[in-house]
């Protein structure tokens, strides 16, 4: 029995297989499927929905971060998979195959899953408020294997404005090596490189096209690999050229509220009556009274660049049904996506949100992806001014992170469903006895699970009574 490597290529589709020889070739000799995905169409909603075989409104997960009521916060990139509700693929593979073991490579909600190996990104948070490169490991020994082997995971090049295809190039390098040496039944690996560029300069640039050949030759050894093979993509990413400021409009109206601190300005979820948690082309919005809910649906309506806003039937009819979910989804016109930003005057601002902070901004930020494009040369120079306190072990802000400017120079998106199919995910599989004609976010755990636990081949009296334990009969 082949073991099965699931390699989430994020950002993925059938225009950027064009410049792919390598994913195609492997088409070729299996299939290729169009993916459907769900909204919200971002990493964590969608990498949850591939695993439980549920919507949102199964397994919770309603976006990469959202707001936790019973604290208060909102938390983005949280990490233990207890988060993630339903049956996970594992889960079901081992009750039809007791001992399946299985790998994890840098997927998210790593924490605490019940697998065999993880690895995941994680910094060292020193008590000095220094941030260093490391990767957590389960079990521990793994880490100093691979870092011995690789080197440190190189985490920022994994995000920022140095991210590229170092980081992608590592957790390739740590999976083979996790194949050779442990040979799971199931691994999964996620591959982010095509998420930079395409944010930066959009999916129709030339750099999107440069980064998919890049990581094609990248991915060569996985996809050689004696296993059965599945490839498959998260979202598309489609240009744009419009930064939706959906908080400031709330603040204008006097719904959102901010408490100042050190001149600074903080978000105030517990007296605010409406604010937005931003999340690229979606934004959940929380209403403190829900007779204010359709005040605030009207003026959201009203605001340029908001396509939908979802209510509690518009959040049903999308899976997205969840206590998680805002009380108002909002959903941005093609060419458009939702800032995080509540302050009026730049000067105003957090100290956070010049730096790339993700885990304290309430909001997804792709202006992190970017020096300072209001003055590069000098956020650049402060760049190298703060690594030059860090070496010396003295403390420092990386604050070179463009705030309006940031925001404008950002030319690729995801999230809301996809209007052209060429901008849509792909589901790619090395064995052609499973093609299909498309499948569903929904259906690839029962996908997986047939091809990690085959069904058994008919008895004598078997028949047609034999089923696989996906329910698909054998």
């Amino acid at each position: 029995m082949k073991p099965l490597l699931v390699i989430d290529v994020v950002g993925l589709t059938p225009r950027l297989l064009e410049h792919m020889p390598r994913l195609r070739a492997l088409a070729g000799r299996g299939f290729q499927a169009p993916l459907g995905t769900v909204l919200p169409a971002v990493t964590c909603s969608a990498q949850s929905t591939f695993l439980t075989g549920e919507l949102p409104s199964g397994h919770g997960v309603v976006g990469n971060g959202w707001y936790f009521r019973e604290l208060g916060e909102v938390l983005l990139w949280r990490q233990h998979n207890r988060l993630v509700g339903g049956e996970k693929l594992w889960e079901a593979a081992r009750k039809a195959r007791p001992g399946l073991t299985v790998a994890n490579v840098c997927w998210w909600y790593a924490m605490g899953m019940d697998v065999d190996w993880t690895v995941t990104p994680r910094p060292i948070y020193h008590a000095d408020g220094r941030k260093d490169p490391d990767c957590y490991t389960y079990p521990p020994e793994l880490h100093d294997d691979l870092t011995s082997a690789l080197g440190t995971f190189p985490l920022f090049s994994y995000w920022g404005a140095g991210a590229g295809i170092t980081s992608s190039a590592w957790i390739v390098k740590a999976a083979q090596r996790i194949l050779a040496q442990k040979k799971p039944d199931i691994t999964l690996v996620y591959v982010p490189h095509l998420d930079y560029d395409l944010q930066r300069f959009g999916p129709s640039a030339p750099q999107a096209a440069a980064a998919a050949r890049e990581l094609d030759e990248e991915l060569a050894p996985l996809l050689e690999a004696d296993a059965t093979v599945v490839v498959l993509s998260e979202y598309g990413i489609v240009d744009v050229d419009r930064p939706v400021d959906v908080n400031r409009m709330l603040r204008s109206e006097g719904l959102l509220e901010v408490y100042t601190q050190a001149g600074m300005e903080y978000l105030d979820t517990w007296t605010s009556r409406a604010f937005a948690v931003a999340d690229h082309q979606v934004a959940h919005v929380y209403v403190k009274d829900p007779a204010d809910i359709p005040a605030v649906a009207k003026r959201c309506a009203e605001l340029p660049g908001v396509a939908e806003v979802l209510d509690a039937a518009g959040k049903a009819g999308h899976g997205l049904d969840h206590e998680r979910s805002g009380d108002l989804v909002l959903v941005a016109e093609p060419n458009a996506w939702f800032t995080y930003y509540y302050w009026l005057d730049d000067a105003r601002a957090p100290d956070f949100a010049r730096l790339v902070e993700i885990h304290r901004k309430p909001g997804y930020d792709p202006a992190e992806l970017f020096f300072d494009p209001a003055g590069p040369g000098a956020a650049k120079a402060r760049a190298g001014a703060a690594l030059l306190r860090k070496k010396v072990g003295l403390r420092y802000l990386m604050n070179v992170v463009g705030l309006d400017a940031g925001a404008r120079a950002v030319r690729g998106s995801h999230g809301r469903l996809p209007d052209d199919p060429r901008d849509a995910p792909v589901l790619i599989c090395s064995d052609p006895a499973y093609a299909r004609e498309q499948i569903a976010a929904t259906e690839v755990k029962a996908l997986l699970l047939q091809l990690a636990v085959p069904p058994p081949k008919p008895g004598p009296s078997d028949g047609a009574e034999n089923h696989h334990p996906s329910g698909a009969p054998s």
